[in-house]
């Protein structure tokens, strides 16, 4: 995702992401939720207080569940 899609998601300015990638600016409380939202991770992960990131799954089939985690499991072990 572009920093213009991501602002216009937002509802803000490329610049206002941009000052966010650089470490000049931060997101305010309520724009950290929406990004963890966005991005499908808790808000501790994106302030680094979780080393890994989560996937909700709600509304999901057992069988769907399954298929994720084995796409997941498939990932990891191509990286390896």
């Amino acid at each position: 995702m572009t920093q213009a899609e991501l602002a216009r998601r937002l509802g803000i300015t490329r610049s206002s992401v941009n000052g966010w990638e650089m470490g000049l600016a931060l997101p305010s409380t309520a724009l950290l939720v929406e990004l963890a939202r966005t991005f499908h991770v808790s808000t501790d992960y994106l302030l680094g207080l979780e080393s890994e990131a989560t996937m909700r799954m709600d509304g999901l089939s057992d069988r769907e569940i399954a298929a994720v985690r084995e796409l997941v499991d498939c990932l990891q072990v191509q990286k390896q």
